[in-house]
């Protein structure tokens, strides 16, 4: 799983639909794997609006890419080597085992070989 997925998931219980705590849903066990890619700077370029930045922060502080910056850049300040290091993070960077943690409501996904799985047990159904 992209680690640019992430960035768009939230808890699927239904109880957590309303909740600020359901997103971003947080790596645990999480191992990596990088694998090159062509760099593509117009697509990081049209996507970037649509990144929620401060869960990326989060996000990649658990993963511990601590290069990230705090703050959404906007402008001048979308340089060619930031969007390198986000290509890196967001495209290059694979969780292929671990699990998706709820803030909220403690629900762990599994990622099995790259795959999180999001079918829930009957009693926390939708």
């Amino acid at each position: 799983m992209k680690i640019l997925t992430a960035n768009f998931l939230t808890c699927a219980v239904k109880a957590c639909k309303a909740s600020p705590a359901a997103f971003p849903l947080h790596f645990s066990d999480a191992e990596l794997e990088q694998e090159e890619t062509e760099f593509q700077a117009d697509f990081l370029r049209n996507i970037l609006p649509r990144i929620d930045w401060e869960a990326l922060v989060v996000t990649a502080g658990e993963l511990g890419f601590t290069s990230i910056t705090s703050t959404k850049p906007e402008g001048d300040a979308v340089t060619d080597e930031l969007l390198q290091e986000l290509h890196r993070f967001l495209l290059e960077t694979h969780v292929m085992e671990g699990k998706l943690v709820c803030g909220n409501c403690g629900h762990e996904y599994r990622i099995k070989e790259g795959i999180p799985n999001f079918l829930l047990p009957s009693h926390l159904g939708m």
